[in-house]
């Protein structure tokens, strides 16, 4: 989808085919002589193992699970336990999504959040488990927090229960829009606990406390097997965005987990703001991603495409509208660099996480927009790519929050005043 980068001049941006990079302020020149090679890597496989494809399997509404063992060889399964930058941790799903966000949504879904949580609160024996099949995408995970009647409210309303009996906990409920969940092997279920049933004999049955159940209304975290009893999977169809992601509704039907499936650090909904904080993060950097490949779709179209007998590079409001484009994406990568920054030191919280999301995902929408303009009729034809570009940027906008939702985090955050029911 995108040319290869040149390795940049001296106080200068990298550049493609002669041309400045979309990487306009050169950001990637942050990063360690590692990084680098590693990111090169990754554009080197994504040009040849991707970006021939995916416009077909987004078309097909097919994932390419033989695509998953040569992935891995990359390495890249949660970067910054590895001794990477959070910068470069960015770029690489800004990377994924500029060349296709339905596997750059994958890929976080699966490291970012299930590969994450077993560092997070796994225990030494989930870890022992699971984590090394994870990594190497032997096995694939997916998290199951939204639910039919609770998205953005989910926090409150969460409505799916567990209840502990005896070594065994008995889940209820449903989950909708989980990524990877037609296949996943093992999916981080988030429910909230039941008072205990009668005959289990309450939290003196089953332990007290925090950590070992016998909260009720405490939220709980837990390893579920794909293909455990009880447990009903079916493929969301029809979307218009992300059509390569396997997004699944989950119906749980007395779902039985042994308790050393349980993630025991877990006790409460602050645990599900950890995970949130950087996957939304990441999800504004796929925001990133997107507009790079806008970018580099209306250029390259403006170049060669001619009317009136001239390119339509050569025409006034055209050089505005890429202008506006390569604007949009500097300032949002801008952006994202400092806060990457802040999120080494440990300063990148959920408000100022929630207005890079907010702003960066409305500059992409923007972006997008102005990019299908360019193509005109052929913008809206899926095998030239802006379509699919255009219409994925849709589902970024929407999840990890939508824009009102960060919207009026971030403003209660500045006035201390809520205006969220």
């Amino acid at each position: 989808m995108s040319a290869a980068v040149l390795p940049p001049e001296p106080g200068r941006a990298p550049r493609t085919g002669g041309l400045p990079a979309a990487d306009y302020y050169g950001v990637e020149r942050r990063l360690s002589e590692r990084e680098r090679a590693k990111l090169a890597q990754l554009r080197a496989f994504l040009a040849a193992e991707v970006a021939p494809h995916a416009v077909g399997w987004w078309e097909r509404e097919e994932f390419p699970h033989a695509l998953l063992p040569r992935l891995a060889e990359l390495g890249l399964s949660t970067p910054h336990r590895h001794g990477y930058s959070r910068l470069f941790t960015g770029l690489v799903i800004a990377e994924l999504t500029r060349v296709d966000t339905s596997i750059a949504t994958f890929f976080m879904v699966h490291h970012d959040l299930f590969v994450e949580a077993l560092y997070e609160f796994g225990t030494p024996d989930q870890r022992e488990r699971h984590l090394a099949d994870a990594t190497a995408l032997r096995t694939t995970g997916a998290f199951a927090l939204t639910e039919p009647d609770h998205g953005s409210d989910v926090a409150r309303g969460l409505a799916t229960t567990c209840r502990r009996e005896g070594d065994t906990w008995v889940l209820d409920g449903a989950k909708r829009w989980i990524g990877n969940g037609t296949f996943a092997d093992h999916l981080l279920v988030w429910a909230r606990e039941a008072a205990p049933a009668p005959h289990a004999g309450g939290a003196a049955a089953g332990g007290s406390g925090a950590h070992d159940g016998g909260v009720p209304g405490a939220v709980r975290g837990f390893i579920v097997a794909g293909d455990a009893p009880g447990l009903t999977r079916t493929r969301i169809e029809h979307k218009t965005a992300l059509r390569t992601v396997q997004n699944a509704d989950l119906v749980l039907d007395g779902v039985r987990v042994p308790e050393e499936d349980r993630f025991p650090a877990i006790s409460s909904f602050e645990d599900t703001r950890t995970m949130l904080l950087g996957s939304r993060l990441l999800v504004a950097w796929q925001a990133v991603g997107q507009q790079l490949a806008a970018f580099d779709l209306a250029r390259a179209y403006a170049v060669e495409r001619e009317q009136f007998g001239r390119p339509l590079a050569r025409f006034q409001l055209v050089q505005a509208q890429l202008t506006q484009m390569l604007g949009n994406a500097t300032a949002s990568m801008a952006m994202l660099a400092e806060l990457a920054a802040l999120q080494e030191e440990g300063e990148a919280t959920m408000a100022r996480v929630a207005l890079a999301k907010a702003w960066v995902s409305a500059r992409m929408r923007e972006t997008v927009a102005l990019g299908r303009g360019i193509l005109g009729g052929n913008g809206i034809l899926a095998d030239r790519g802006m379509a699919k570009v255009f219409a994925d940027a849709e589902a970024i906008y929407t999840y990890e929050g939508t824009f009102e939702v960060n919207s009026l985090i971030v403003g209660r955050d500045v006035t201390g005043v809520s205006a969220i029911v």
